[in-house]
């Protein structure tokens, strides 16, 4: 119970700590942006949200199976490269690289979601939004990788 708890946690806690760390390179009002590109508020607000759904998601998964190893692997992977994008894009300015780790994650997002589903159809439905947040933070990536 202990791992699932702290599992479940751990996106919103991440995040925040990937937010402090980067927030002192974000230039997104300096950068050239594609159309639709919504104003910089709108990110924590919405990263927030997907976090706390991951971890409500992930508790819901592992409430009948805590030991699915898969599940554990899948998830914690996928956040180790959501947690990396922003500093490869806003920290390190790799736009290009940026948008090809961001790729990756949606891979990663759209196996997790199987795997969510195989536990619980509810846990992997709570994932949709964030894999729509993140085919949309792509085209702002690609968008913004070519206008600047």
């Amino acid at each position: 119970m202990i791992k699932r708890i702290i599992y479940s946690l751990l996106p919103v806690v991440g995040g925040a700590i990937i937010g402090l760390i980067t927030s002192g390179y974000m230039d997104y009002r300096d950068m050239v942006k594609p159309p639709l590109s919504p104003p910089g508020i709108v990110f924590p607000i919405v990263w927030t949200v997907l976090y706390i759904l991951m971890g409500i998601s992930y508790f819901i998964a592992t409430k009948e199976n805590e030991d699915n190893k898969e599940l554990d692997q899948i998830y914690l992977l996928q956040l180790f490269v959501n947690f990396l994008w922003p500093i490869i894009f806003f920290v390190l300015g790799m736009y290009f690289t940026a948008f090809l780790w961001i790729v990756l994650l949606i891979i990663l997002v759209v196996a997790m979601i199987k795997e969510l589903f195989k536990n619980n159809k509810i846990s992997g439905y709570l994932q949709i939004p964030y894999l729509i947040w993140l085919l949309f933070a792509t085209y702002l990536n690609l968008g913004i990788t070519l206008l600047n």
